[in-house]
């Protein structure tokens, strides 16, 4: 497939694997908009990309998802339609049920699924209107099957797959496409950043995260599903057998994954 000149749009892109598809997609001659909710970090990467003439910068608080189609819809106006829209932003936790607050849960919904949806929501019709498209979803093992600690992340990452699979369905008369991306461990700041009991920043990374598959080489396995119209990838290490275990020994999966925490 040739990326020059299709108009990508990447949320979470000021770090990880967002950043790391701004840079792979720059060189590849995409015209990009990257977002996310630091300006200043969203400037250090269009400067780092291989051609950031061709970049556009557009803020995007995710949490704040009814703000999002006030925003898109000028930028839509002036830059034409989406060829290809990356939901990559969001947020994780580390809390037990009992222990964290409703805001958690509630903050998860939001910046994880509903700010997907709704900027989804804005880019769709122009796809449709032209009769092709690619949305790229960002997902995780924990929209697979439940893991500790995680319980409004896990239900957000389900919740992505009910309705772009949905979608998908929707739309492949319309020449749209929709691909799950599910990876295990990588290693960028996202459990580092994940939110509390009490949604504050929790300031630990993970054994697994830091072990995990550089944001480079899940750019590039996220690019080749792309390119090769793949309905859902996985990526990572042994974390992602889960998937099979948990569908085929569903009773030796729940033993394992409960100490899982």
């Amino acid at each position: 497939m040739d990326f020059k000149n299709k108009k990508v749009w990447i949320t979470g892109a000021s770090s990880g694997i967002g950043e790391a598809l701004a840079y792979k997609f720059s060189k590849l001659g995409a015209r990009l908009i990257i977002s996310s909710r630091r300006f200043a970090e969203l400037q250090r990467v269009k400067a780092a990309c291989a051609n950031p003439d061709l970049v556009d910068i557009v803020p995007i608080d995710l949490e704040k998802y009814e703000d999002i189609a006030q925003i898109v819809g000028p930028v839509l106006k002036r830059v034409g339609n989406i060829d290809i829209l990356i939901n990559n932003g969001g947020a994780s936790q580390r809390a037990l049920v009992v222990d964290e607050d409703l805001k958690v849960v509630e903050k998860m919904m939001k910046i994880n699924f509903m700010g997907a949806v709704a900027l989804t929501k804005v880019v769709l019709p122009g796809m449709i209107e032209q009769k092709r498209g690619h949305i790229v979803c960002m997902s995780s093992l924990a929209g697979k099957f439940g893991i500790p600690l995680r319980s409004g992340y896990a239900a957000a990452k389900h919740a992505l797959h009910g309705f772009f699979e949905t979608l998908r369905a929707e739309n492949h008369d319309n020449g749209i496409r929709v691909l799950m991306v599910c990876p295990g461990y990588v290693n960028t700041n996202v459990a580092i950043n994940a939110l509390d009991a009490k949604a504050e920043k929790r300031n630990q990374n993970d054994p697994g995260q830091e072990k995990g598959l550089d944001p480079a080489e899940m750019a590039d396995k996220i690019i080749k599903g792309i390119e090769k119209e793949k309905l859902e990838i996985t990526a990572g290490g042994g974390e992602t057998n889960g998937i099979w275990v948990s569908r085929f020994f569903p009773r030796l999966f729940a033993k394992i994954i409960r100490n899982k925490k």
